[in-house]
């Protein structure tokens, strides 16, 4: 899976460091020196907000000192790569896995002819990193809390098993695929169900299909997918793509919706909905569209025929329903 350029901002304390961030910043693609002037914890404070990665050229305690009122998630901080002026040491501080921080440490490292620094257990140990591979793949943690807990059990025991309702590509060595979901510890599905002490990590493989009347806010939108997800034991995360009636094409709070969830929209006209067998049809909506349904119809044609997991659902202005995309694969 292909993610977008990082951004990285080189900050040094001395006329040394600022020689070598000027370096750097010179070697590094999508990287940019930033002049602290004496203003370090300023510095850092706005570069935390526009930059995906920091190298830091100074004191590691300087850095922590600075940077701790600033820490919130490890999906959400940057990456920190700390280095002496000399480039002896690039030290992964912050964000080793998710941010990045590890390969751009060793990056610096293989720049420079230095050492990199990496602490992370998963990478010491030579285990997968459990978060990376799940992010590699699109799949996305239920429970960020309970995934820690099994990669502290991947690092500690040397193995984690894992079901999967989909086909997946090769594993890691020391991820083990049972067919006993009762027994693993990841389980890869679009279910919301799960089992004590189970990690559950959501594919992109469900398609929702949405009616809805005219101007109905995009709050009013997502409620109504969320509602529909949650009484049919479907994750929410596994939504993958928003489907129609070509009606709906200009539809304010249909378009935001889809522009906050980063989700394709798909628009089907009035005969390709009613080509689509099985559907609850409506009268009311026939009248109007000509579209003997639509969230039915729509949702199994983004999902390339797939089977509908949540039939309609009439809320006040909006009808969702939910299909599983045919034929899924993950990314390789």
């Amino acid at each position: 899976m292909s993610l977008p350029p990082k951004r990285t901002a080189v900050i040094a304390l001395t006329k040394g460091g600022s020689l070598l961030a000027e370096r750097l910043a010179a070697l590094l693609p999508g990287s940019e020196q930033i002049r602290s002037r004496g203003k370090v914890q300023e510095t850092l404070a706005r570069a935390w907000q526009d930059y995906d990665s920091l190298i830091c050229i100074m004191a590691a305690g300087i850095v922590v000192r600075c940077i701790a009122p600033l820490l919130r998630d490890k999906t959400t901080d940057p990456a920190v790569v700390v280095c002496d002026e000399r480039g002896q040491f690039a030290i992964s501080l912050l964000s080793g896995h998710l941010g990045g921080g590890n390969a751009l440490a060793r990056q610096l490292a293989a720049l420079l002819g230095g050492q990199a620094v990496i602490t992370t257990a998963s990478d010491v140990l030579g285990r997968t990193a459990l978060d990376i591979w799940a992010r590699d793949l699109g799949l996305a943690a239920a429970d960020k809390h309970r995934l820690t807990q099994v990669m502290a059990k991947l690092v500690n025991s040397g193995s984690v098993t894992l079901c999967s309702d989909y086909p997946l590509p090769e594993l890691p060595p020391d991820i083990i695929l049972t067919d006993k979901p009762e027994q693993a510890d990841l389980r890869v599905t679009c279910r919301t169900a799960h089992w004590p002490r189970q990690a559950l990590l959501h594919p992109k493989t469900l398609a929702a299909g949405i009616g809805c009347n005219r101007n109905t806010p995009a709050a009013e939108i997502a409620e109504g997918l969320r509602l529909t997800c949650a009484e049919n034991g479907l994750a929410w995360q596994s939504v993958a793509r928003l489907a129609s009636i070509d009606l709906k094409q200009d539809e304010p709070g249909l378009l935001a919706f889809a522009e906050q969830a980063g989700l394709p929209l798909d628009f089907y006209t009035a005969g390709q909905l009613n080509s689509v067998a099985g559907s609850s049809s409506s009268a009311a909506v026939f009248q109007t569209t000509g579209a003997k349904a639509v969230a039915e119809p729509a949702a199994v044609l983004s999902s390339g025929g797939g089977p509908l997991l949540a039939r309609k659902k009439k809320y006040t202005n909006v009808t969702v329903a939910i299909a599983e995309i045919a034929q899924f694969a993950f990314p390789s």
